[in-house]
C-alpha cells in the first residue's frame, strides 16, 4: 500500500471524528502557540536592550561605587567612594578615555506654577551629554563655567515638558523649581522614548553637577562616573586603565579589593543577553510542557483508535495488507494530528506575538527558526507518541482481530 492511499485513510479516519481529533490536538496547539510567543517576545526584548545600550554609546563605561569589606552588601547609592579627585585623575591621567563626567542623582518633585510632576534630577559636567548621546533640540547646554559656579540652570527632557508646559509654550528661559530650589530652564532634550527596560528616558532633568551636589544632596560624592573611551575596541584596556588610576587614587594596598566597579557596555550586553537567554530558555521550557501534554494526548487518543477498529485491522490484513502497512496507517495518523496541530499553533502564536507587540506596545521578534524547530518538534511528537499504539495495531493476530467485539 502506497503512501498516498495511507494518508487519505488516515485523513478520512481523523474526519469521522472531528472533534475528538480537534480536542486531541489541542494540547499541541497551545504548546506551539506559547513556545512561539515567548520565543518572540525574548528575543524582541534581547534585542531591544542591547539597542538601547548601544545607542548609548557602545564605548561608555561606568564606574560605581562597591563596598571592598567582605561580608558588607548595601547599595552603591549608600557607598561613598568617588569623589572629585577620581575625576581629576582620570582626565589627567587617562589616555584611553575621550571624556569623563561624574553622575548624581535625586528624586522629587519638579514645580512650575499650579503644576507639578515627580521626577528625577540628575547632575552632571558637560561631557555627560557627549557620553550618553544625548542632544540639545532647543536653546544651549550648560558648560564649565556653570559647574565651577554651581549655577541653578537645566536641561529638560520631553516628559517633563508635557507636564509642565502642557498648553505648548517654550519652556527655555523659564523658572522652574525643584524641590523648592529654583532653576532656570536653558535647553530642552531630544526625545529618546523608553528604554529597552522599558524606562522613559524623556523623564529627567539634568543640571551641574556641583548644583545638584550642594543645593539638593548636601553631599560631595559621587553616585557614578561615566566615561567614554576612545574606541569601542579600546574599551577594555581603558577599564583596566581606569582600574589602575582609581586604586592608587584611593590608596588601596595590593591585598585589598577596589571599592569601586567598573563596567563596559559590553559587559553589560553579554550579561543582559545571558540573562534574557536563561529566561526565555525557562519560559519556553514551561510552555513545552504543553506539547508533552498534547503527546500523551495523541498517544491516548491512538490507542482508543486501535481499540475501536481492531476489526478494521483484521480485516484488512485477511486482504493482505502487511504489519508495516497497518504500523504505517496509524503512525501516519498520529503525525497528522500533530502536524496540523502545529500549524494552527504556529498560526496563533504568530497573531499572538504580534497582539502583544501592537496592543502592549511590547518588543516582539519572530524568528523563522522557532517556527522550523515547532514543525520538527510538532513531527516528532507525532511519531514518538503515536509509535507504540501504531506498532500495537500492526501486531494484531488477523484471526482475533476479526472475532474481536
Amino acid at each position: 500500500m502506497n503512501a498516498l492511499n495511507l494518508l487519505r485513510i488516515a485523513v478520512k479516519a481523523l474526519q469521522r471524528n472531528k472533534l475528538r481529533a480537534f480536542l486531541t490536538m489541542l494540547g499541541i496547539i497551545i504548546g506551539v502557540a506559547a513556545v512561539i510567543t515567548m520565543m518572540s517576545i525574548g528575543e524582541g526584548s534581547r534585542r531591544s536592550i542591547e539597542s538601547n545600550l548601544t545607542s548609548m554609546g557602545s564605548n561608555m563605561i561606568t564606574i560605581s561605587p562597591s563596598s571592598n569589606s567582605p561580608g558588607v552588601r548595601m547599595s552603591g547609592s549608600s557607598i561613598q567612594s568617588l569623589t572629585v579627585n577620581d575625576v581629576i585623575a582620570l582626565r589627567n591621567q587617562a589616555t584611553n578615555l575621550t571624556a569623563v563626567s561624574p553622575m548624581v542623582s535625586a528624586s522629587g518633585q519638579v514645580i512650575k506654577g499650579a503644576l507639578n510632576w515627580s521626577t528625577s534630577i540628575q547632575g552632571a559636567s558637560p561631557e555627560y551629554l557627549d557620553i550618553r548621546k544625548l542632544e540639545v533640540s532647543e536653546g544651549i547646554s550648560f558648560d564649565e563655567s556653570d559647574v565651577r559656579s554651581s549655577a541653578k540652570v537645566c536641561l529638560l527632557g520631553k516628559t517633563v515638558i508635557d507636564n509642565l508646559f502642557p498648553n505648548g509654550e517654550n519652556p527655555v528661559g523659564q523658572i522652574i523649581r525643584f524641590n523648592k530650589i529654583p532653576f532656570q530652564v536653558i535647553g530642552v532634550l531630544a526625545s529618546k522614548g523608553q528604554s529597552g527596560f522599558g524606562q522613559d528616558q524623556d523623564d529627567i532633568i539634568i543640571a551641574p553637577y556641583t548644583t545638584v551636589q550642594n543645593r539638593v544632596l548636601a553631599s560631595t560624592y559621587f553616585q557614578s562616573i561615566f566615561t567614554s573611551a576612545i574606541s569601542e575596541a579600546a574599551s577594555e584596556a581603558a577599564s583596566e586603565e581606569i582600574t589602575r588610576i582609581l586604586r592608587e587614587t584611593h590608596r588601596l594596598r595590593a591585598t585589598e579589593e577596589n571599592d569601586f566597579s567598573v563596567r563596559t557596555q559590553a559587559e553589560l550586553i553579554n550579561t543582559l543577553n545571558t540573562t534574557m537567554g536563561m529566561l526565555t530558555a525557562l519560559l519556553t521550557s514551561v510552555a513545552s510542557i504543553s506539547l508533552v501534554i498534547g503527546g500523551i494526548g495523541i498517544m491516548n487518543i491512538m490507542y482508543v483508535s486501535v481499540t475501536e477498529r481492531t476489526r478494521e485491522i483484521g480485516l484488512r490484513m485477511s486482504i493482505g495488507a502487511r504489519p508495516v502497512d497497518i504500523l504505517m496507517q496509524f503512525l501516519i495518523e498520529a503525525i497528522l494530528i500533530s502536524i496540523t496541530g502545529g500549524v494552527i499553533g504556529v498560526i496563533i502564536g504568530v497573531s499572538a506575538s504580534v497582539l502583544v507587540s501592537g496592543i502592549l506596545n511590547w518588543p516582539t521578534v519572530i524568528s523563522e527558526p522557532s517556527i522550523v524547530i515547532s514543525f520538527l518538534v510538532c513531527a516528532l511528537t507525532g511519531v514518538f507518541f503515536g509509535y507504540y499504539p501504531a506498532q500495537k495495531a500492526s501486531r494484531l493476530d488477523p484471526i482475533e482481530a476479526l472475532r474481536y467485539e
